[in-house]
């Protein structure tokens, strides 16, 4: 029998769609995994993370989200205030002008 889950507890997800140029894409995904995404949960901040390639039926896309999760707001804000910056400056550096990247935050309810 299904048990509805227990929501008490707030979780965050902090999801970054990336859309990566086919010519680096298959080496970003290997540094992705390798380094940064590693270097994301070294942080604290995230208790989880995982990773999910966009499915396009009408064309090849190379489109990823990625997503890291957290207990509550101020471990989130925590990040954007103290790791962030230099986490995305190191993925900017190595990747300029081959991807856009937008990020959302999601809340449980």
């Amino acid at each position: 029998m299904w048990k509805q889950p227990n929501y008490s507890q707030s979780m965050i997800v902090y999801n970054v769609t990336v859309s990566i140029d086919a010519s680096v894409a298959e080496e970003w995904l290997k540094w992705m995994k390798d380094v940064h995404i590693p270097d994301v949960m070294k942080t604290g901040k995230f208790v989880e993370q995982k990773i999910f390639k966009l499915i396009s039926v009408e064309e090849e896309q190379n489109t990823y989200s990625i997503q890291y999760f957290c207990e509550c707001i101020e471990d989130y804000n925590d990040y954007v205030a103290n790791h962030a910056a230099q986490l995305r400056e190191e993925h900017n550096a190595r990747y300029k002008d081959k991807f856009v990247a937008f990020r959302t935050i999601l809340e449980r309810v």
